[in-house]
């Protein structure tokens, strides 16, 4: 596979040498082709390109650079877990370049686990396998769930190993994103009171992600503005899914306002409210209930990155930056419960929505209920009453789900519109399959453990058709039995 290279446009390259450093991927010994997205390179208009799986191999592993590339690894800081680290930026990360797509727009490519660059302090630059895996079928599934997201153009092994607790194979991801910048790219800056620098990146973002607010009269306001709504937007899709990122430092939240770095990642099989799997986060700062607050959080240190552009007057903007971040708060309540009741098959709109989704929760999370599978088997129900075995089943407490039926059931016959329609519209926002740890797991085993990639292709296959049902797939549906729970995710580092 050779990129075709003529549509290179590497236009963070040109912002200097302060944004980034300039090095080429260290070479792997023997590159292996896991698996080449062709309908995302089609889609990116790389249809074109020459298939070649040696050469593919070696692209993607960072052993041969596609002519017109210029290799850089970025520069970022970052609250990790609350506390500010100035010197973070690309340890195991290479961004090739920028490329053309048809529409005219552009994305970047990078590889993941290409070795050590000046930003990898001790790391080794490398990637193990199985977050790479990882990485492939999360970002994959969220790009078919229809959450903005970096996508995966590939995966390599590398015919080397890599030291984390043992010895693992590794192996390198290529990943595609609108860009790879984030909030903590700005506060690289911020911490070295590089205002210059901070206005020629927020341009940067403005001219190749925000075009128009080039005309707009304050466009660095306009820029808070638009991630704010773009993080409230995306942080809703994840709660309705019940996806846990794991990992909401600001260096791993990007300004395009897409689902970026799936480390310690999960998706909730039972619900709690604070469902915690990372196995770095002891205090579950990141919880799942609590990604909303830590959004708001970051975004206030992406706001204070940009005062000095908002206004020149630190006070007023200070006060224009806080109206701002409020409007994340209502955004992001307005965003939840229009998901919600999209999830329960309420169109119209009634106070008591709120309370009635609220103490959904609150049963599921007393019954020990599968968060996906409750909301697909309530897609199945009808509104006069139909056999609700399947989805009592799911709960310790049956009584008190019974009960809330009830309650959803009164409240549907509200609504105006036809059942076999409402149901329609339910099993369109409510998935049957989604990237289940224990399923994901068994694929990193197979792999690492054996050299067999063939669960990790049949779990992928499923997993391209999320609100389907898959005759002869039902296993995937299912929740982990009592010896295949994972109770921790683990970062690649």
């Amino acid at each position: 596979m050779q990129l075709n290279t003529s549509t290179f446009k590497n236009s963070y390259f040109d912002l200097g040498q302060g944004f980034y450093q300039s090095i080429k991927p260290t070479p792997v010994h023997k590159p292996e082709l896991i698996i080449f997205n062709r309908a995302l390179s089609e889609e990116l208009g790389l249809s074109d390109t020459a298939l070649d799986l040696s050469a593919g191999a070696a692209v993607f592993a960072g052993n041969r650079i596609p002519k017109g590339a210029e290799p850089l690894a970025m520069a970022y800081s970052g609250h990790q877990f609350g506390h500010f680290n100035p010197n973070l930026g690309d340890g195991r990360a290479i961004l090739l370049g920028q490329i053309l797509s048809p529409d005219g727009g552009s994305f970047d490519i990078h590889l993941k686990g290409t070795g050590r660059t000046a930003f990898s302090r001790d790391g080794d630059g490398r990637a193990a396998l199985g977050p790479v895996l990882r990485e492939y079928l999360a970002s994959e599934a969220m790009a078919r769930l229809g959450v903005p997201t970096t996508r995966a153009l590939a995966a390599v092994t590398t015919g080397e190993e890599v030291t984390r607790e043992r010895l693992l194979p590794g192996g390198i991801i290529t990943r595609v994103a609108a860009s790879f910048i984030r909030i903590g790219t700005f506060e690289y800056f911020l911490a070295r009171s590089d205002i210059e620098g901070i206005t020629r990146l927020a341009d940067y973002v403005i001219d190749n992600l925000y075009p128009e607010l080039q005309q707009i009269e304050n466009p660095y306001l306009a820029l808070l503005d638009a991630v704010i709504e773009g993080q409230a937007a995306l942080i809703t899709q994840w709660m309705q899914l019940g996806f846990i990122h794991g990992v909401m430092n600001t260096d791993n939240m990007s300004v395009a306002c897409e689902t970026i770095d799936y480390g310690p990642c999960a998706f909730m099989d039972h619900y709690a409210h604070n469902r915690v799997y990372s196995s770095i986060d002891h205090h579950g700062r990141y919880a799942y209930n609590n990604q909303p607050n830590i959004g708001l959080w970051n975004l206030s240190r992406f706001a204070e990155c940009l005062l000095h552009l908002i206004d020149k007057d630190q006070d007023t903007a200070i006060e224009i930056a806080k109206d701002s971040l409020e409007g994340f708060i209502n955004a992001y309540q307005d965003n939840w419960l229009s998901a919600m009741r999209a999830k329960l098959g309420l169109t119209a709109e009634f106070d008591q929505d709120r309370a009635l989704i609220e103490a959904l929760f609150e049963v599921m999370a007393g019954s020990n209920a599968d968060f996906t599978l409750t909301f697909y088997q309530l897609s199945l129900l009808d509104v006069d009453g139909s056999d609700d075995n399947t989805v009592l089943a799911l709960f310790d407490d049956a009584e008190s789900m019974a009960q809330w039926l009830e309650r959803w059931r009164g409240r549907l016959r509200q609504e105006s519109s036809a059942d076999e329609e409402r149901k329609a519209l339910m099993r369109a926002v409510n998935p049957i399959y989604i990237p289940r740890n224990h399923l994901i797991e068994a694929a990193i085993r197979a792999a690492e453990d054996d050299g067999d990639f063939s669960v990790f292709h049949a779990l992928h296959q499923v997993l391209q058709q999320p609100y389907d049902v898959q005759p002869g797939k039902e296993t995937y549906m299912q929740p982990p039995r009592p010896h295949e729970v994972v109770r921790q995710t683990f970062c690649g580092t």
